[in-house]
């Protein structure tokens, strides 16, 4: 088995394993991905028996987290022949991008798994299940909510974009979202492109003369289970930069990580609320406590609480150093509101007036 990075112009050479593995998707759908996704993507590939037998896809978007532009990579089309599979592929590959994406500067990563049994072992954690929600008409008219409340809906047209792009990022902004996509004219222009290919569009909601939401207008949308938000965090030192103090902190511990193993490192964290985190390199020695990969991921992302990790396997803590990590203040207010697909996920982030849903 050879993993390597592909070429941009050699990107075209995984579509039959994307056409052989994903068959529910339509031919219009793998067009517009093979014609606007690669464009810009990194596409890792295993090789064995002179062809391509595995591949992982990483699709870059450019998240605010806490406040910070930060580069991140989406994780999608992860897929090995059938006849490949149980023989380490998909392991190799996941392994390598971490790596290279730690050696790119990238804090972390992120995917809508099949299966969380499937990531898990590789240090992935859930951090978001999804709320999903869709337009229940494809044409101008109204839509009553829920609460009784009716709003005006019509598709975006072209002319709208420059317009969503300013009023969501300054909706996420003024909501207090920690974690979420910034958005850009060049994501909504894909985004249509791609709601076009499955027949569906993004529906825009006004409330007396005022947009208050977006939403996806999806024809015949079946019922399904929320799909779920796994991260992996691959740069620990950014990463604990990322996050804010609730007052004076100092301590020192150290992280393990299996995969990157620059990731093993003796920290010491130090701030205050105005501040924020300052890091430096700590002595083994004066560590109070070890702290996973994983488990770092699951604190700074609000899943866990201190007490939690601690009862999770290679971790441990002195009571001292458990109430300096209270002081962390998690990157708990996520929104990641996605279009739905089972083999291809692609982050579309809805603004909403909270009042009204």
């Amino acid at each position: 088995m050879k993993v390597r990075r592909l070429e941009q112009a050699e990107h075209g050479l995984t579509r039959p394993l994307y056409e052989e593995v994903f068959s529910e998707d339509s031919k219009r759908f793998i067009d517009y991905y093979y014609t606007e996704k690669t464009k810009d993507n990194q596409i890792y590939v295993a090789e064995e028996d002179g062809g391509i037998q595995a591949m992982l896809h990483l699709n870059p978007y450019e998240l605010n987290v806490n406040g910070t532009k930060k580069k991140a990579n989406y994780i999608v089309a992860v897929a090995t022949r059938e006849s490949y599979r149980g023989r380490g592929f998909m392991k190799a590959l996941l392994e390598t991008a971490l790596k290279d994406m730690y050696r790119e500067g990238e804090s972390f990563t992120y995917l809508m798994p099949a299966a969380e049994a499937i990531y898990t072992p590789h240090g992935f954690r859930t951090v978001y299940t999804q709320q999903l929600e869709y337009c229940p008409i494809g044409e101008a008219g109204d839509v009553t909510l829920e609460n009784g409340i009716t709003c005006q809906v019509r598709p975006v047209a072209n002319q709208d974009i420059p317009m969503l792009v300013n009023a969501e990022n300054a909706a996420l902004e003024a909501e207090g979202y920690q974690v979420y996509t910034l958005k850009s004219e060049m994501y909504y222009e894909r985004l249509m492109k791609e709601y076009a290919s499955e027949g569906a569009k993004l529906m825009l909601y006004y409330l007396n003369g005022h947009l208050v939401g977006n939403c996806p207008y999806v024809p015949e949308q079946e019922e399904e289970e929320a799909p779920k938000i796994m991260i992996r965090i691959t740069d620990t030192k950014r990463m604990l930069a990322s996050v804010s103090l609730r007052e004076l902190t100092a301590v020192c511990f150290q992280i393990t990580d299996p995969i990157i193993e620059e990731n093993n490192r003796t920290v010491v964290v130090t701030g205050t609320e105005h501040s924020g985190v300052m890091l430096m390199d700590g002595k083994e020695e004066n560590s109070e406590g070890t702290v996973t990969v994983e488990a770092l991921g699951e604190l700074l992302f609000g899943v866990k609480t201190v007490k939690e990790i601690c009862l999770e396997e290679g971790v441990s803590m002195s009571d001292r150093m458990k109430e300096e990590m209270k002081k962390i203040i998690p990157l708990s207010k996520i929104r990641a509101e996605i279009f739905f697909r089972k083999s291809l996920e692609i982050p579309n982030a809805s603004f909403k007036n909270e009042s009204l849903y």
